[in-house]
This record gives C-alpha cells, sequence and structure tokens, in this order.
C-alpha cells in the first residue's frame, strides 16, 4: 500500500469514528459548555453542575444528585445548602406514603430567574469599570450609569 492510500485509509477510519461517536456527543459539548458559563454564575463548576442536573433532573433528592453528577454525597450536599442559601435551589421534604425518614428533595430556579438574580451585580460592576478614570482621579466628570441590563422574558 502506497503512502497516499494508507493516508487515505486513515481519514476515512477516521471520518468513521466521528460518525460513530454517541448520539448525545454534541449534548455533552453543549452541557461542557454551559457548565462552564454557569461555573461562571453560581462561582463553582461543582454548583453548575448541581444546578443542570437539577433543570434535568427536578425533585431529586442529595443521593440522586450526587450519583446522578458523579461528585462525593458530602459536596453535593455542602452545595445544596449553599444553593438553597443563595436561593437558587428550592427544598422540600419529599412525601411519602409510609413512615420513616422523607428526605429533602430540591428543583433548580429557572435560568431566567438566575440571570435576573445577577444582572445587578454584573451591572455595578460594569458601570464601575466605566467610571474607573473618575474613580482614579484622572478625570473630572461627573459619575454616570451608562450600563443598564434589562431581562425579559418573551
Amino acid at each position: 500500500m502506497s503512502a497516499n492510500e494508507s493516508t487515505e485509509a486513515q481519514a476515512e477510519s477516521a471520518d468513521e469514528s466521528e460518525s460513530q461517536k454517541p448520539a448525545d456527543y454534541a449534548v455533552s459539548e453543549f452541557d461542557d459548555g454551559l457548565v462552564d458559563v454557569l461555573a461562571w454564575v453560581l462561582d463553582t463548576e461543582t454548583r453548575a453542575r448541581i444546578y443542570v442536573f437539577l433543570r434535568q433532573h427536578p425533585y431529586s433528592t442529595s443521593d440522586e444528585v450526587a450519583t446522578g453528577t458523579g461528585l462525593y454525597p458530602s459536596t453535593v450536599r455542602e452545595a445544596l445548602a449553599e444553593l438553597t442559601d443563595d436561593e437558587t435551589v428550592e427544598r422540600r421534604k419529599r412525601k411519602s406514603s409510609g413512615a420513616g425518614n422523607n428526605p429533602y428533595e430540591y428543583v433548580a430556579i429557572a435560568p431566567s430567574e438566575l440571570v435576573r438574580g445577577i444582572t445587578s451585580q454584573v451591572q455595578s460592576q460594569l458601570n464601575a469599570v466605566f467610571n474607573l478614570d473618575r474613580h482614579l482621579g484622572a478625570d473630572g466628570s461627573e459619575e454616570v450609569e451608562p450600563v443598564t441590563i434589562t431581562v425579559r422574558e418573551e
């Protein structure tokens, strides 16, 4: 086999393996990108992964979240407590027909609520940057609030 034939065979093999990737590969890539953005919004990748899982599986217990995300149960419980305190996740006791321990189940707030919650913080930070020269005394102009962020659900 010539070098060109070998290169063509390798390219065809690579094309076949690309087409044989699982159907959810694109979804996985999307989820990873989304987790990166949410990690910025929610402070950590752990909290972001839990948020995404709860959007996909609302009313899950901490054990279900740990199993579904592959995170340690203690890490999940700590992050869920923080997310609940931040009002990013809501919790309630799971109803059960029998006696015994009813665990908490968690549901993440809607993404629009999450965005609405951070807009004022982002707006304030952007305005601080915009007015940096005035804060440093390099510009005699008055402070202005040039950045306004509005979130609308359509």
